[in-house]
This record gives C-alpha cells, sequence and structure tokens, in this order.
C-alpha cells in the first residue's frame, strides 16, 4: 500500500505545535517503510534539511499552486488513485477527495476564541475543518477533550474518532546552551508557548506581580513567538512596572528550551484552552514541576503529577506558586509523579498508532 501525506506542517523551521507532531510522524514513517508500507509526501516546495531523506520505500513530491493548494492542486494529483489514504496531520484535507481521507484534529479553539483569529483564518479553519471532518473516514482527535468537542460541536459519532495522545520531545542528544540575550542567574517561573490570549498570560503576569511582592528574588521567563493579539501581554508588564522582572525571549532553539526547562522553578501552563499541552510532557522529563491551569485537556494530560489552580483566579495561582516555594517536598513529590506520567506518552506510540489506522481505512477507497 502507498500512504500519502500532507508535510507542509513538518517543512518549516521554526517548528512549534503541529509542526513538532507532523515531523515525529514523518520520522517514524520514514524507518518503518518498507516493499509493503510505502510513503508519499506531498510538499509545496522543496523539503527542508531537517525533514527525513528519501529513500526507495519514502519520497517527497512537490505540487506546485498557490491558491488553494491542498483543495485544488493536491486534488488534481490525488486524481491518478496511486494513493491507497491520503493523511492529513493537521485540520484541512480535500473538500473533494477521490481516494479514503484521515485526519488529526488538535483543537478546537477557533470555536471558543473566534476573535482571537484573522477573519480569513477562522473562516477556512470553521468551514475547511467541517467538510474535511465529514469526508474523513476516521478522525484522529489528540485528546478525550478534542473528541468530546468534536462530538458537541460537528455532531461527529463517536466511532468515527480516535483518541492518539501526542508524544513529547526529549531533546536527546541536545547540547544544552543558556539563552545569549541575558544570564538567568535569578530563579524564574517559566512560561513556553505562543503569545496569544487565550493562553491566558495576562493573568499569569498579574499573578505573578503579586507572588514578587513577597519573593522578589524571582523573575518569570515568557518563551514563545508572538502569535496574535498580543499586545495587551506587553502593556500588563509596563502598566506594573515589572519590565526588569519579566523577560520576553521569543522563539528558542531546542538548544536554550532544554537550558530553560532545566533550569527552571517551574513551568506554568495558564491557558483556558488547550488541546492537549505538550510542554507538561516536556517539563516533566526534566524533572521541572508544573503547574497547570485546570481546564480543557489539560488535567488529561497532566494527571496527579501537576498542582493545578483556576484560570480565572489569579489568587489561586499565586497561592498555588506560593505552597510550591514554601513546600519542598510537594515540589519532590511533583518531580517523581511527573517521571512517572511521561511513561505513558510517545511520539513512537503515537506514530504506531496513527500508522494502524491509517492501515484500517484502505479497504474501502470511497471518501
Amino acid at each position: 500500500m502507498i500512504i500519502g501525506v500532507d508535510g507542509n506542517e513538518a517543512n518549516v523551521e521554526k517548528k512549534v505545535g503541529v509542526s513538532v507532531y507532523t515531523l515525529n510522524l514523518l520520522n517514524y514513517f520514514k524507518k518503518n517503510s518498507d516493499r509493503l508500507t510505502r510513503f508519499k509526501i506531498f510538499l509545496k516546495k522543496k523539503p527542508l534539511f531537517h525533514l527525513p531523506s528519501s529513500s526507495s520505500y519514502f519520497s517527497y513530491e512537490i505540487i506546485y499552486g498557490r491558491f488553494l493548494w491542498s483543495q485544488i492542486f493536491l486534488p488534481l494529483r490525488l486524481l491518478k488513485k496511486d494513493i491507497d489514504v491520503f493523511f492529513s496531520p493537521a485540520h484541512y484535507g480535500p473538500r473533494f477527495c477521490p481516494i479514503p481521507l484521515v485526519v488529526t484534529i488538535h483543537d478546537l479553539s477557533y470555536i471558543y476564541y473566534p476573535n482571537e483569529f484573522l477573519k480569513k483564518d477562522l473562516y477556512r479553519l470553521k468551514n475547511w475543518t467541517g467538510y474535511t471532518i465529514k469526508a474523513a473516514k476516521k478522525i484522529i482527535a489528540v485528546s478525550n477533550s478534542t473528541k468530546n468537542d468534536l462530538i458537541k460541536i460537528y455532531k461527529v459519532p463517536s466511532q468515527k474518532i480516535k483518541v492518539i495522545y501526542n508524544g513529547f520531545n526529549q531533546y536527546k542528544g541536545i547540547k544544552v546552551s543558556s539563552l545569549r540575550e541575558r544570564k538567568l542567574q535569578k530563579p524564574y517561573i517559566l512560561y513556553i508557548g505562543t503569545l496569544q490570549p487565550r493562553k491566558n498570560l495576562i493573568n499569569l503576569i498579574r499573578s505573578f506581580y503579586k507572588f514578587n511582592q513577597i519573593y522578589t528574588k524571582f523573575e518569570l521567563i515568557i518563551a514563545g513567538k508572538k502569535g496574535w493579539l498580543y499586545q495587551k501581554i506587553f502593556e500588563e508588564v509596563k502598566n506594573l512596572g515589572i519590565e526588569d522582572k519579566v523577560f520576553f525571549t521569543d522563539y528558542v532553539t531546542d538548544h536554550q528550551l532544554v537550558y530553560l526547562y532545566q533550569n527552571a522553578f517551574c513551568l506554568v501552563m495558564p491557558s483556558f484552552y488547550e488541546g492537549f499541552g505538550l510542554p507538561i510532557l516536556e517539563a516533566m522529563h526534566f524533572s521541572c514541576p508544573v503547574l497547570a491551569s485546570f481546564s480543557s485537556s489539560l488535567p488529561e494530560v497532566g494527571g496527579e503529577a501537576c498542582l493545578y489552580f483556576n484560570p480565572e483566579d489569579i489568587n489561586d495561582l499565586t497561592e498555588k506558586l506560593i505552597k510550591l516555594n514554601n513546600d519542598l517536598f510537594l515540589r519532590e513529590k511533583l518531580i517523581e509523579k511527573g517521571k512517572k506520567r511521561i511513561k505513558l506518552f510517545s511520539w513512537k506510540k503515537c506514530a504506531q498508532e496513527t500508522l494502524k489506522i491509517l492501515k484500517s481505512v484502505t479497504d474501502d477507497k470511497n471518501c
């Protein structure tokens, strides 16, 4: 059989979220390709150096077309029907698909927080995701939280959805390097993720401000690229007069990310909504305690290895930070539970289960 994959999400220089997910699946597919299971990876442009190299059973094909690539140029190519099943790792698939289609849905944040998206992106997310879900033979959801959203909002039958958890990056073989912009000598609270409203960074900053009134030696590091509607985040820091206490790194490399995890007092995931929450597992891997909001998928991922708080309650987060600072036994317990928790997740397991789904839908070739 030949499995077609939309590899564009992985074919970017700065990889976060869905890009990390797609790249890890491609790496597994390459290692497990053979005469009976071949892969054709479709791209809009030439593959970048970090993508797995081509082989006899794993190859790339560039489909040129700048406008509506996934809706016009891709399905025209799939009409050749030399592909047995097509996999879209991120929400969108061809509206008219001549072969079986499998799609991964990561979250439905655009439904809950529509004002956070540009109008054109929101239109695509609502409409393209909607008809992709209908066309798909099977839907992969990255958490039960996302599965429940699909059932609730799109009325998808439960049996059509398979929950397959993400893995997490262990960053093996990466040499640790500190941030060049400044030396991090003081204890710091860490946030990893894109800067956007649903990440609840303003409440994190306000909570940190209160915590810092008591424990003045701490700093807050917000590591992640700018997303959208992020101006108020910077304004809040300025309004509180803590520009010398809050450090925005922008996008960080893998080397810098390892350093941040290994040296942080704790990681805070304050989001109102997450489809999964990869930083939770990455932090646990590096023995970094995690404080997470009790919302959407985060308790599902963190289990009993996180200290949870109400994302709407600034005082609750402040109290949890104080508790973690004053209770060494609690800190050690969270680290210990985190080490056990991460054993439930791996990219290998994620890719194995994904490949199993792709193979299972090839009997019926009607999308």
